[in-house]
């Protein structure tokens, strides 16, 4: 073969091996592991496993479906991330807003949450191929923190009802509180107990991680130091463990003290494509066109939240430990999990952020420790069923309240009332309505946000400052929603006074321009001739400049700067006086 083939043929194999690193990130890594890093992938991977298998238990009950399915829901996302995540720290799985979310969809029945992940996997995949990341930058800052602090709320008053020990309560947030307070006579004793127990001791082991002692530098320091971290990092599984325990050494003797998980399905989850239809409790059967009618707008929301979480924590952990994601890439990659986790009877996941801060801490020094993480969830699904029968609700209650208890970010309020006191109006509406329900809440908060976004655009400040002519100073692009604001101002300035001024657009800040604007500037630039004053530009970037000379106004003038202009003005006074 002669050299230009050789070259070409070399040229491609490096095109098609650089395509295939591009969606397998996993290549651009593997080849260059060591030993050490494996050894740091399995303690985080041990580490976050201890913590993900409590939490999935807990995240289930969110989601108000069996506890195995938590399980169910923990361990794809591994695999998969491992593969095609472009961030060492992630981890994915059950979070207790997805679990708030999937519940508000499907109402807690098991066969329509395999289905929707599914679907949301399909959703999250088609915009990771389309590129279409960039709809989530529609989703404003107070909107996130308004459902995330209105989701802790609602999540964690669904779990004092097992704090209390008390049954039968309505899962409607307002429902929820009015009986949960009517039944405080009837809770139970050994579940309020347990449950402030465990509340007490999760909350002292966060304050000890947060609040290290100091270390003096000797040997017994430093190991005390370690060991405290260790045992404050497994707090959730050590507490539950600890409350199971707990649970079956009274069952032992015959005394029901606490309410317990219950029965629970042994083994790991047969891989068999989700169902399509379902069966309601009288027999009759409801179609998938039906099912997809029934989750409505969750179909939006789930999938775009699921990507706005995952891929805000991926940011956060990429710029702290000095390395840069692909937002694309993650979207594909939560995707592939959900509809690849659909087929093993798991719910819609996303990562999370608190397994992720635990992962980032240990050590964690590629994607591969989410496997170990894996690992241990599914040796949990194959010979730990048996003793999840006796964890109690009060014990799981205390798990998932400490979890989101963080998300309740009063100072986001104060913050935002000193910059910028309109992006409260989003927050509120978000944060109120997603009491009522939680998709109404996003939606709510995202049109409002997009209403004063249209707001902003079709009112863009104008300086006007008087230099014997008007100078009128545009603060931002000019697009058709502003171009009537703009065409009123010069109207009821400089046109119907007597006698009409001369005015000068300073456009140095003018990026866009489109066919409306160019129409209604051909109309100013007549109303200005037919009253023998002057409309000038100044300060046109080239792009726009172009895009006006080719437009062929009558009458357009242009100059460098304001002070040019006003000069030509000024010339043309005196020629005209003379």
């Amino acid at each position: 073969m002669d050299r230009p083939l050789q070259g070409r043929e070399s040229f491609r194999r490096c095109c098609s091996y650089s395509t295939l690193k591009s969606w397998l990130p996993v290549l651009s890594w593997l080849p260059k592991y060591k030993l050490r890093y494996l050894q740091m992938d399995l303690l985080a991977g041990i580490t976050v496993g201890l913590t993900t298998v409590p939490q999935a238990l807990a995240y289930a009950e969110v989601a108000g479906l069996p506890v195995q399915y938590g399980l169910y829901s923990a361990f794809m996302g591994g695999f998969i991330y491992t593969l095609l995540g472009t961030s060492k720290d992630v981890t994915l799985g059950p979070t207790a807003i997805m679990s708030l979310l999937c519940f508000s969809v499907v109402g807690g029945q098991p066969h329509r949450a395999v289905l929707l992940s599914l679907l949301c996997g399909v959703i999250q995949a088609a915009m990771a191929l389309l590129r279409l990341g960039f709809l989530l930058d529609f989703i404003s800052y107070p909107v996130i923190k308004g459902f995330t602090c209105a989701a802790a709320v609602t999540i964690g008053f669904g779990q004092v009802k097992n704090i209390l020990g008390i049954q039968d309560v309505p899962h409607q947030f307002f429902l929820e509180v009015y009986f949960t307070f009517h039944n405080i006579p009837e809770a139970r004793v050994g579940d309020v107990v347990l449950g402030l127990v465990c509340l007490s001791l999760l909350i002292g082991l966060m304050f000890m991680k947060s609040h290290p002692g100091t270390d003096d530098g000797s040997v017994y320091s430093r190991f005390a130091s370690k060991l405290v971290w260790a045992v404050a990092t497994m707090r959730n599984a050590l507490v539950v463990v600890a409350a199971t325990l707990m649970a079956y050494s009274w069952d032992a003797y015959g005394h029901q003290v606490f309410t317990i998980t219950g029965h629970t399905t042994r083994g790991l989850p047969p891989f068999s494509p989700p169902p399509t239809s379902d069966t309601t409790s009288n027999g009759t059967i409801v179609s998938f066109k039906e099912i997809v009618e029934d989750f409505g707008g969750g179909l939006a929301v789930i999938p775009l939240m699921g990507l706005l979480e995952s891929i805000a924590i991926a940011k956060a952990f990429a710029s702290q430990n000095n390395y840069r994601i692909n937002a694309n890439q993650e979207l594909l990659a939560i995707g592939v999990t959900n509809i690849l986790g659909s087929f093993v009877s798991a719910y819609p996941i996303t990562g999370s952020f608190g397994r992720t801060a635990v992962n980032s801490q240990t050590g964690v020094c590629t994607p591969a420790g989410g496997i170990i993480t894996s690992v241990i969830v599914l040796l949990s699904l194959a010979f730990l069923m048996p003793a999840f029968y006796y964890i109690p609700k009060a014990s799981l209650a205390a798990v998932i309240i400490c979890a989101v208890a963080p998300m309740v970010d009063y100072r986001v309020v104060i913050k935002m009332w000193r910059i910028h006191r309109l992006d409260l109006l989003p927050f509120i509406v978000t944060f109120l309505l997603s009491f009522w329900q939680v998709q109404y809440g996003i939606m709510g908060g995202i049109t409002i946000s997009g209403a004063l976004l249209l707001y902003t655009m079709a009112r863009p400040k104008i300086k006007v400052s008087d230099h014997g002519a008007l100078v009128m100073e545009l603060s931002s692009g000019l697009c058709f929603p502003a171009v009537e604001h703009l065409s009123h101002i010069i109207h009821t300035q400089a046109l119907q006074i007597f006698p009409p001024r001369s005015v000068v657009l300073d456009c140095h800040h003018v990026s866009i321009i489109d066919y409306t604007v160019i129409s209604e500037l051909r109309d100013l630039l007549r109303q200005f001739s037919l009253r023998n004053v002057k409309l000038m530009f100044s300060g046109l970037q080239l792009s726009i400049l172009k895009i006006l000379l080719e437009a062929d106004l009558q009458g357009f003038r242009y100059t460098n700067s304001v002070e040019e202009a006003l000069l030509q003005m000024e010339e043309s006074v005196s020629l005209l006086s003379d």
